[in-house]
């Protein structure tokens, strides 16, 4: 897997620490999905399953929570059981974050990390600077013309797995 040098400085320490996690706690699932709920069925769905299809594996709320299941609760325990977290930047995203939503509290949880990714699809950094100047000050990655949602995936299911090469 190949990154851009801006990419890299994002990617790499992210790809060590997963690669040390790894090794003290082989239970982890290797990425957790933040994403609006409105796109629980498009794009958070198209992500997860390319990062699946890719051999990592991912904490989705689609997939994990249960009927008669605490949401939070569920979340939480995903949240403590993956090495990276991945933020789904969509406008529903910088809507549900205003809105101080469910997405807001994995967020929150995520930021106090240096585990966390930012993917813009279907918007900006800049648009997101004006919800979250915290996680747009993050490096992350961005869908669109340079970038497809396979490509994404790609980069981030290597540096879950440790396999990058600068």
């Amino acid at each position: 897997m190949s990154y851009t040098p801006a990419e890299w400085r994002t990617i790499e320490p992210l790809a060590r620490n997963a690669e040390v996690q790894a090794r003290s706690h082989p239970e982890r699932r290797d990425l957790f999905l933040c994403h609006a709920w409105d796109d629980r069925n498009g794009a958070a769905r198209e992500l997860c399953d390319q990062l699946v299809s890719l051999g990592a594996t991912v904490w989705f709320s689609e997939n994990e929570v249960g009927l008669g299941k605490s949401l939070l609760r569920e979340i939480d325990r995903g949240l403590a059981s993956s090495r990276i977290g991945i933020v789904l930047v969509t406008p529903a995203l910088l809507e549900s974050l205003a809105a101080q939503g469910v997405a807001d509290k994995e967020l929150s949880a995520l930021l106090a990390t240096d585990r966390v990714i930012p993917v813009a699809h279907g918007t900006t950094f800049d648009a997101l600077r004006d919800v979250s100047p915290l996680l747009a000050a993050r490096s992350g990655l961005t869908t669109g013309d340079y970038l497809s949602m396979r490509d994404v995936a790609t980069k981030v299911a290597a540096a879950a797995a440790a396999e990058g090469d600068g």
